[in-house]
């Protein structure tokens, strides 16, 4: 979502590298482009106008370091005051001393509430929690039936009245229901509504007066821009709203909906939605998400989602066989198998500290090569895994023809995996190398 941003924020960046010391001038030049980048990442721009002149004050009483260049000293400033606009740290959720914790999701109609919730839900269970969700939208057709499938699908209980109950009695009858079940979660799907809708806008004022959640969370759909930033501002009018969840964010929009937010409401972005499906659901954390920006990359995240999803049994064993260089195409395959557990090659190495600007503008991840390489591996016999060595000329064609490739398609393959094994071998007794990346990275696995 921030690429754009990204790639113009280090234009700005670019321009002053060249200078030999902070002045006025080169300053002003720089935050000129900031200030730019800003308005067209679609940052609200009385949020943007603050933000610069923060900026400006925090450079002017900055005592500045003869061994730091202009260019480093600009992107720590814009890297702490993009930090701080976000929230300065992540807001967890509220949950009650005694059971059950209440969570109430609001917003328009059409962000995406009901997969959110189910979101949460997945979220808190792989936490310990038994979640409840509870729909409460009786004015969409089927939005009940839909909230029973993602309840079934993120494996938790779910509650309702029915589509002609009161949406107030449904939310009052969940606590007493979530306490006979055991459950010690309450998420509250109520129905999108648009703020000036007064009758809409009253009942959710009742179910709020009526079963005091702890949290209230704004659902926020970010491809909405500065629509989004608007509508929570005038629900949290109307409501004490505890915070955002964030949806789409792996979307192409500009991404100033999630810089603006937090100014213009008050109230801390508390989950990103990254995907369509339950487990793309991230805790907000400002400075992994300004380091994203700044092209910093975001290790900490990287980290947590490989300790999420990886066999780490497998992986120890897959370490022990690198050291030893006796790893073959069946560990090859299922390393590749388990990153791409991790998501989008491309994504990956944006979260690698300086790996974009390494790799440079212009490379492009084509994600169907990893299909191909799968799909070429699948068509080898256990034999030709476990040795490659055995693979001839007619072998290469059986592979390629099973497979839906070219000989070409194997012969690069094979020679790949050569390369790669005689780079981690490389690595384990750390050596590392050097390599230059054409337009297009082909990256095994």
């Amino acid at each position: 979502m921030f690429e754009s941003l990204s790639k113009k924020l280090e234009r700005a960046f670019k321009n002053i590298r060249g200078q030999g010391k902070l002045t006025e001038k080169n300053m002003k030049d720089s935050l000129q482009e900031i200030r730019l980048a800003l308005l067209e990442a679609d940052v609200n721009y009385k949020v943007v106008k603050q933000f610069v002149a923060d900026v400006q004050d925090a450079a002017i009483g900055q005592h500045v370091l003869d061994s730091i260049q202009p260019g480093q000293q600009i992107v720590k400033l814009v890297h702490d005051e993009l930090v701080k606009l976000m929230g300065g740290g992540n807001e967890p959720l509220k949950m009650a001393q005694t059971p059950p914790t209440i969570i109430m999701l609001v917003g328009l109609q059409g962000q995406g509430k009901t997969t959110t919730a189910g979101k949460l839900a997945f979220h808190l269970k792989k936490k310990g929690h038994k979640p409840l969700l509870v729909g409460a939208d009786v004015y969409r057709p089927a939005a009940i039936k839909q909230l029973e499938v993602v309840a079934g699908q993120a494996g938790v209980e779910s509650f309702s009245l029915g589509e002609n109950a009161d949406p107030v009695d449904t939310c009052v009858m969940a606590r007493g229901e979530a306490q006979m079940r055991g459950c010690d979660v309450i998420l509250l799907d109520t129905a999108g509504r648009l703020h000036v809708d007064g009758q809409m806008m009253d009942e959710v004022r009742r179910i709020h007066a009526q079963v005091s959640p702890h949290e209230i969370l704004f659902v926020a759909n970010a491809m909405t821009g500065q629509d989004a930033v608007n509508s929570a501002k005038q629900f949290n009018d109307a409501l004490p709203l505890t915070g955002v969840f964030l949806t789409q964010m792996d979307g192409d929009a500009r991404g100033g909906a999630a810089i603006s937010l937090i100014t213009v409401t008050g109230r801390p972005i508390k989950f990103i939605g990254t995907g369509e499906k339950l487990d793309a659901i991230q805790a907000f954390h400002p400075r992994r998400m300004a380091d994203q920006i700044l092209g910093m990359g975001d290790v900490v995240s990287l980290v947590e989602k490989a300790q999420e999803v990886v066999d780490q049994e497998k992986a120890l064993q897959f370490q022990e066989k690198a050291r030893k260089a006796s790893w073959d195409l069946e560990d090859f395959l299922e390393q590749m198998q388990q990153v791409k557990k991790m998501g989008s090659m491309g994504e990956l190495l944006n979260k690698i500290p300086g790996m974009s600007k390494m790799m440079g503008k212009d490379v492009e991840f084509d994600e169907d090569e990893l299909k191909y390489t799968e799909a070429i591996i699948y068509s080898m016999t256990p034999k030709e895994r476990h040795n490659p060595k055995v693979i001839n000329g007619s072998r290469r064609r059986r592979i390629a023809d099973g497979s839906g490739t070219s000989v070409q398609d194997v012969n690069r393959l094979l020679k790949e995996f050569q390369q790669t094994k005689k780079m981690v071998k490389q690595m384990m007794k750390g050596k590392g190398g050097k390599g230059r990346m054409g337009n297009r990275a082909r990256l095994p696995f």
